[in-house]
């Protein structure tokens, strides 16, 4: 079960300090960004960082120590890997080179570094350990019940109950440790003696289930008991058993009932060991309080049903049934890499309103993702009833037309007596507002409280400014974006969709990137879609494939593509380009050999898909689910990804596929000018997307290029009259190819519109979150989502690369490009990103007087400094002439700016 392709990074910082020939480095610990429990790569790949904020400080060598005990890490002992020293400034990716790693091998590690003030002391001491690698290491068998119970609905808005598992074991020795690895599917909690193990929700993480399951390992060494021990675990459905299972079954996939595999390994301070595994001793049953849970219709609970002590030793369990032998799943067992999901924040409900009928509105104040928890005191058997929504009607109620058949209602049934807290346990859903049912008294908005659930991913970004407008679409693209991290990343949260469409997050991901530190869901994602490619190169618009579309299309299947490209250039791990290369190469022949006629690929699905229609009113009540082909954009898209391949080829040794990549994109090139092209200025029916796009990918012959970009700035500025009118595909590009060309103020101008189309507009009528439509107040509701994030573009890369002024030179942030916009309108800018090798901040503010700029450049890199300025006499940096400056070496004059070689630290530089 060893996969070619994962990656681990442990990022880390040690507290440096130089030795006596130099001054000491500033210390900052960084947590680890991913559970370093169980990994299944033989070769991980290791990452720090130096803290320091003395300007210049690179790296020299390093040297690393990876020891099979802590006793010898602290001896600087490195029995598994000591890699001398290297001379190199790498301090991220770099691979583990020692002894091959075992399973259930523990191992310890830490570095030291030579950097240009001095030899620094060890960094803290770090580990990670080796997961069960190998078919063999797993328990034989898998349980569960493949069967529905009588009180279970298996149609097609399916309702099952929750398995129940449980085992007993003894322990009379002193515990050393205790690793406790699952797979649980669809859904799991873990319990040891009465305590749930860890805090994740929701896991594992969700694939096509048919090619690959994700394994969570977890140290619950303080769980186990001397005597006495309970192991037990919950089962929910999750992807696994189908929200619909009969509604296209040519469409949906199903993969069967819950099931689980467990390994709970004992080392014991004698130094013998002790598997407890699930087998058909274990005990289960399904008649539980979880009476059903579905994710698009929710969950049932009936406390009356509750097992007092039944995670704990002790009890009675006669009368269950014994765990049934079940048949595997056929996908390959994996550690999962990416982040599980978690609560990540709690949010108390702003208002309570009675309506009629003994019911209330409760309103969380933000459009969110996650459940409700409650609390609620009644008689036995009394129900409470809660529908979700993300939006109300007119007349108070809830607005659920949106949501298609999804039922998204919880229902608690109360055991009575005291006060009872409830919530569910696997299922989520978007909203805002919630409707209550079935109570006998006037509820309080302390008795709920609402869960925000997603991927425990840490937001890396941060962003201001001084127009409040560009500051809310900011806060309301952070509530979609997360909200949305589900171990995939989905459309939408709310109806009975959800699915990871790869066309919502072609170039979106992008900008993610500088908001959430997402490189290992979106490393996982790439495996989705590799695993979802077909032996001819079919690559699907959903991935996993829990639908089977395969339309064939650029814009779609090619995001594998687009994210492959984001997560090299935004991390410089060029792993991530070797994993995908064959993929893409595999998928790019099987598009030409399909669909291209004279170097014009002819087939595409979606168009811009949900272009804005022309007015407001144009649009009201109609779909937006119409589907507008564009050989010009699959042409366009195809040579943009050509582009890309040659420089893939390099950078994994293929360079023999290079020459034909460029062959075939110079002859693409050619024959979509031939087909497309206007003479007087435009491409295609001169949509603003059919000319940003040839533009943007560097399609359009030098002398015809100002009079493409005149005709797009015609379009916005006339007859837009200052907005934008394009779908999802033309907004991945729309920001940077008007900044690029010199209109940042028209940019800008459609970044803080209010009326419509714009992202103000969606605000101006009450979004929390970004919509997924530009018309999505007056739109048909079946395709009307209110938390998307597809018509964000390229609004956040535009924020960050632009107007803060942050781009990687190259791919990691080891040279850094800083070069803001100061576009007139605003005041101040305050952003910052953390990049690999630590912060990057970008904060200014202008007045009629001077212009001030502070920036923080990580250690062991360097940026390339543009200062709005046309002479060095009127720049300052903290007080001193730019030219006296530590730090700082000129490099030339470009137009308006002055442009600096900068070290790392922090500067303040002021301009006249």
């Amino acid at each position: 079960m060893i996969k070619r392709f994962i990656i681990l990074f442990l990022l880390i910082t040690g507290f440096y300090a130089v030795q006596a020939q130099g001054p000491k480095l500033t210390a900052l610990k960084v947590e680890q960004l991913v559970n370093p429990l169980g990994i299944d790569v033989k070769q991980p790949f290791l990452s720090w960082q130096i803290v320091s904020s003395k300007r210049g400080i690179t790296q020299n060598a390093y040297q690393v120590l990876v020891a099979s005990s802590a006793s010898k890490l602290a001896n600087n002992e490195g029995d598994l890997w000591n890699s001398g020293k290297v001379n190199s400034s790498e301090s991220i990716h770099v691979k583990y080179s020692g002894k091959e790693l075992n399973s259930r091998t523990k191992c310890f590690w830490k570095v030291k570094t030579w950097t240009s003030i001095g030899e620094s002391e060890w960094s803290e001491n770090n580990f990670w350990t080796m997961g069960l690698l190998y078919y063999k290491d797993w328990p034989k068998t898998w349980i569960g019940f493949d069967r529905a119970f009588p009180w279970d609905s298996i149609t097609n808005n399916s309702r099952l109950s929750a398995r129940y598992f449980r085992k007993e074991f003894e322990s009379t020795k002193g515990i050393k440790s205790a690793t406790a690895s699952i797979v649980g599917l669809g859904l799991y909690e873990l319990f040891i003696n009465g305590k749930k193990v860890g805090e994740d929700v929701l896991a594992p993480s969700p694939t096509d289930y048919n090619q690959n399951v994700k394994a969570n390992t977890y140290d619950v060494t303080s769980y186990i008991q001397n005597g006495g021990n309970a192991v037990a675990a919950v089962l929910g459905n999750g992807r696994f058993f189908a929200m619909r299972q009969h509604e296209k079954p040519y469409k949906i996939k199903t993969f069967g009932f819950p099931k689980m595999l467990l390994n709970l390994h004992l080392v014991y301070t004698d130094g013998s060991t002790e598997d407890i595994e699930t087998d058909d001793s274990w005990k289960g049953t399904a008649n539980g309080p979880i009476r059903a849970n579905n994710e698009y219709d929710g969950e049932e609970y009936d406390a009356k049903k509750e097992f007092l002590g039944w995670t704990q030793s002790g009890f009675d369990d006669s009368k269950w049934l014994a765990a049934e032998y079940v048949q595997e799943p056929s996908g390959t067992i994996e550690a999962q890499m990416n982040e599980n999901m978690k609560v990540m924040r709690t949010m108390q409900p702003v208002s309570i309103t009675k309506l009629s009928g003994g019911r209330y509105i409760l309103d969380m104040g933000q459009n969110m993702v996650g459940w409700l928890q409650i609390k609620v005191k009644g008689v036995k058997g009394q129900q409470i009833q809660l529908r979700f929504a993300e939006s109300l009607q007119d007349n108070g109620e809830l607005f659920t037309a949106n949501l298609r058949n999804a039922q998204n209602t919880d229902l608690y049934t109360l055991k009575g007596g005291d006060e009872e807290k409830w919530e569910p346990t696997f299922v989520y859903r978007g909203f805002r507002f919630v409707e209550l049912s079935g109570y006998t008294y006037q509820p309080k908005l302390t008795d709920f409280l609402g869960k925000m659930v997603y991927d425990d991913i840490k937001t890396i970004g941060t962003f201001e400014t001084s127009n409040l407008l560009i500051n809310q679409i900011f806060k309301n693209a952070w509530w979609s974006i997360a909200g949305n991290y589900k171990g995939m990343p989905l459309d939408c949260p709310q109806r009975n969709e959800r699915m990871p469409w790869l066309g919502d997050r072609g170039e979106v991901a992008y900008g993610e990137s500088f908001v959430f530190d997402n490189e290992r869901i979106y490393t996982k994602w790439l495996q989705d879609i590799r695993n979802s490619q077909k032996e001819d190169g079919a690559i699907p618009d959903v991935a996993p494939a829990f639908w089977r579309y395969y339309s064939d299309n650029m814009t779609w299947a090619g995001t594998i593509v687009a994210i492959t490209d984001m997560v090299y250039r935004q991390t410089g791990n060029v792993e991530v380009v070797k994993d995908n290369y064959p993929a893409i190469k595999k998928w790019l022949a099987y598009m030409q050999d399909r669909y291209m006629e004279n170097y014009i690929m002819t087939k595409d699905s979606y168009g811009d898909w949900c272009a804005p229609p022309v007015t407001i009113e144009a649009g009201r009540g109609k779909s937006a689910d119409k589907k507008y082909p564009s050989a010009l954009l699959s042409t366009a898209y195809h040579y943009h990804f050509l582009q890309l391949m040659m420089e893939f080829s390099k950078l994994t040794g293929n360079e023999a596929d290079y020459m034909s990549f460029e062959t075939l994109a110079t002859k693409v090139k050619d024959a979509f000018h031939a087909k497309f092209y206007n003479n007087k200025g435009f491409y295609g029916d001169n949509k603003l997307t059919d000319n940003i796009i040839p533009l943007y990918f560097g399609m359009v012959p030098a002398a015809e290029t100002e009079k493409v970009f005149k005709n797009i700035v015609y379009i916005v500025e006339v007859t837009n009259d200052g907005h934008l009118s394009n779908g999802l595909v033309g907004v991945q590009w729309l920001m940077r190819c008007l900044n690029d060309y010199g209109r940042p103020d028209l940019a800008y101008t459609i970044a803080t519109q209010k009326t419509y189309p714009s992202w103000g507009y969606m605000i101006e009528n009450g979004a929390t979150t970004i919509w997924e439509l530009w018309n999505g107040d007056t739109a048909h509701p079946r395709m009307n989502s209110q938390n998307h994030v597809m018509m964000l573009g390229d609004l956040l890369i535009w924020y960050y690369e632009n107007l803060a002024g942050i781009k990687a030179g190259i791919p990691g942030f080891k040279k850094i490009i800083m070069k803001p916009e100061t576009v007139d309108g605003l005041q101040y800018v305050d952003a910052s990103f953390d990049s690999p090798y630590g912060k990057i901040k970008s904060s200014w503010k202008k007045d009629k007087k001077a212009f001030t700029w502070e920036i923080t450049i990580p250690a062991n890199t360097s940026a390339e400094v543009y200062l709005p300025a046309d002479s060095q006499k009127n720049i300052k940096e903290n007080g001193k002439s730019v030219q006296q400056a530590d730090g700082i070496e000129f490099i030339r004059q470009d137009g308006k700016n002055m442009i600096y070689k900068v070290n790392s630290g922090n500067y303040t530089f002021q301009i006249k």
